[in-house]
C-alpha cells in the first residue's frame, strides 16, 4: 500500500517553490484595467499564464482559453475526472502584519493572499496530480485540472470553459475544507438604493465601506457635517469604548471624519466578522439626518446591523439538511451625487426563493423610499452522499487523517463544483484550522497544505484506476 504522505512530503520542497511563485502574482481582478486582451484586468491573466507554463513544463497538455480560464490535462478515456480551482484572490485589504503578496512561513503556517484560498489547496492538488503522473499511474480518464481567474467575482472565466469545453463526468473543487461538501446554498446578491439627498444641520458628504459583496467590511469611513462636531467627537469615543470596535474622529476641511476599524470574515459566514460599516450607522443614526441619507443610516443601523439571518426582515429560515439562511451587508457607501449603494450578499438553502428573499427586503425599503433589486443568483447545489464520487473522496480522508466521524456536509460558501452534476467541494482546510479566507494575515499550516497533498493522491488515484 502506498505511503501517500510520505510521498507528499517528498514534494514539498518544489511544491513551496511554486505556490509562492504564484501567491508573488497579485491577481485581484481589475475591471478598471481591463482590456480585448485581458478581460479581467492583467493580474489574473498573468497568474494563468504562469500556471500553465509550468504545467507544460511538467509534461501535461494545455490551453490558453481567452486569457480567462485554462487548464492542464492528463490520461485518456471516455469519461473526465475535472479538478477545478481558482488563481485570482481578494483584494487584500488592510491589517495585514507582513506584505500579503510576499509569502512569508511563520511558525509553520505560509501567510500570504492565496495561501488558503485558493492558490495554497488548489497547487496541492496539482501536485498530488503531477505525482501521479510522474510515477506512471494508468489513467482509465482523462483528468483536466482546470483553473478560473475570477472565483471571487462573477466566474467569467468558469462560465466560458463550460460554454466552449465538453462537460465533465465528474469533478471536485479544492477551494472549501474537508472533509467532503456535498451541499453548498443557493447565492444571490441584492441592490439597495437610495437618492442623493440630505438635511440642512446634519449632512452625510460621504460614506465607504467594504471591497466586496462577499467579505465583512473590515473598515469603514464616514464624513459628516454637524452643527456640534465636539459634542460628536465626544460621544463617537464613547461609543468605540463601549463596541468591539476600534475609531478615530478627525475634523478635516470637509466636515468630521469618522473612522471604524472592525474584523473581515468571508461573507459565507458573516457572524465571525465585525462589520464595520454597520457600527459606524448605528452610531450616526441617533443623529437627526434627513432624506436620503437618513434611510441609507437608518437602513444600515437599524436592519442590518447585527443581523446576519434576516431576523430584522422577518425573513429568517432554515432547511434541516442545508442549515440557515445567512446574509451578510458587504458594500455599503453613499455620496452626495449618486446616493446610497449597498450590496446584500445571500445564501440560502433549498425550500426558499431570491424571489421571496427580496420580498422580505422590499417591505423595509418601501417604507423607507429606497430601491431594491435582484442581482445574478445561484441555485443550491447537492450531491446525493452515497454517489461513488462523495465516498470516494470520504474514503481517502478518513485513510490519511483517521477521522472516522467525518461526514458528508452543507456549506453556505460557493465553488466551481456547484457548476458540475456530480460536483462537490473537496478540502482543503482541516476541521480544526481557523478559517482565514478573505481575511487579513491569511494563512494555512504548512503541514496541513501536505496532508491535503497526499489526500489528494489518494484520492485522485482511487477515482482514476477504478
Amino acid at each position: 500500500m502506498t505511503d501517500w504522505l510520505k510521498a507528499a512530503q517528498s514534494q514539498e520542497k518544489d511544491y513551496l517553490n511554486d505556490l509562492t511563485a504564484l501567491m508573488k502574482i497579485p491577481s485581484v481582478r481589475d475591471d478598471s484595467a481591463a482590456t480585448d486582451k485581458y478581460p479581467l484586468g492583467p493580474r489574473p491573466a498573468q497568474a494563468l499564464a504562469a500556471f500553465l507554463e509550468m504545467a507544460e513544463q511538467d509534461g501535461f497538455r494545455t490551453k490558453n482559453i481567452d486569457n480567462v480560464v485554462g487548464y492542464a490535462e492528463w490520461g485518456e478515456g471516455d469519461e473526465t475526472l475535472a479538478i477545478l480551482a481558482h488563481l485570482d484572490v481578494m483584494p487584500a485589504g488592510k491589517g495585514w502584519d507582513t506584505d500579503p503578496f510576499d509569502p512569508v512561513i511563520k511558525d509553520g503556517n505560509l501567510y500570504g493572499r492565496g495561501a488558503s484560498d485558493d492558490k495554497g489547496p488548489g497547487m496541492a492538488a496539482y501536485y498530488a496530480l503531477k505525482y501521479l503522473k510522474d510515477q506512471g499511474v494508468a489513467f482509465n480518464k482523462r483528468v483536466r485540472f482546470i483553473v478560473g481567474t475570477d472565483e471571487e467575482s462573477n466566474w467569467t472565466g468558469m462560465h466560458r470553459y463550460f460554454e466552449v469545453e465538453p462537460a465533465p463526468t465528474m469533478g471536485f473543487s479544492p477551494d472549501a475544507e474537508f472533509p467532503v461538501i456535498n451541499g453548498e446554498k443557493g447565492q444571490v446578491s441584492l441592490k439597495i438604493g437610495a437618492p442623493a439627498t440630505n438635511g440642512d444641520q446634519y449632512v452625510l458628504k460621504s460614506f465607504h465601506s467594504g471591497l466586496r459583496f462577499n467579505m465583512v467590511p473590515r473598515e469603514a469611513v464616514a464624513v459628516v457635517t454637524v452643527p456640534d462636531r465636539q459634542a460628536v467627537t465626544t460621544a463617537f469615543a464613547q461609543f468605540v469604548d463601549d463596541n468591539p470596535i476600534s475609531g478615530t474622529a478627525e475634523e478635516t476641511e470637509d466636515g468630521l471624519k469618522l473612522t471604524v476599524i472592525g474584523k473581515a470574515a468571508h461573507g459565507m459566514e458573516p457572524e465571525q466578522g465585525i462589520n464595520a460599516g454597520t457600527y459606524l450607522a448605528k452610531f450616526l443614526d441617533q443623529y437627526e439626518f434627513a432624506a436620503g441619507a437618513k434611510s441609507f443610516i437608518h437602513f444600515l443601523g437599524k436592519y442590518l446591523h447585527l443581523d446576519t439571518r434576516m431576523d430584522g426582515f422577518d425573513g429568517a429560515f432554515t432547511d434541516p439538511v442545508m442549515g440557515e439562511l445567512t446574509m451578510n451587508a458587504g458594500i455599503l457607501n453613499f455620496d452626495q451625487e449618486n446616493g446610497a449603494d449597498i450590496d446584500m450578499n445571500f445564501r440560502f438553502p433549498k425550500g426558499i426563493t431570491p424571489d421571496e428573499l427580496e420580498a422580505n427586503v422590499k417591505q423595509v425599503t418601501d417604507q423607507l423610499g429606497m430601491t431594491v433589486a435582484q442581482g445574478a443568483s445561484q441555485k443550491p447545489h447537492y450531491v446525493d452522499p452515497e454517489d461513488p464520487i462523495v465516498k470516494t473522496l470520504m474514503q481517502a480522508y478518513i485513510d490519511q487523517t483517521g477521522d472516522t466521524e467525518a461526514k458528508p456536509e452543507v456549506v453556505g460558501g460557493g465553488t466551481y463544483g456547484r457548476l458540475m452534476e456530480r460536483g462537490v467541494a473537496f478540502g482543503a482546510l482541516m476541521p480544526q484550522t481557523p478559517n482565514t479566507m478573505h481575511q487579513a494575515n491569511e494563512y494555512q499550516p504548512v503541514a496541513d497544505l501536505i496532508k491535503s497533498m497526499a489526500i489528494y493522491m489518494e484520492a485522485i488515484n482511487n477515482l482514476v484506476t477504478d
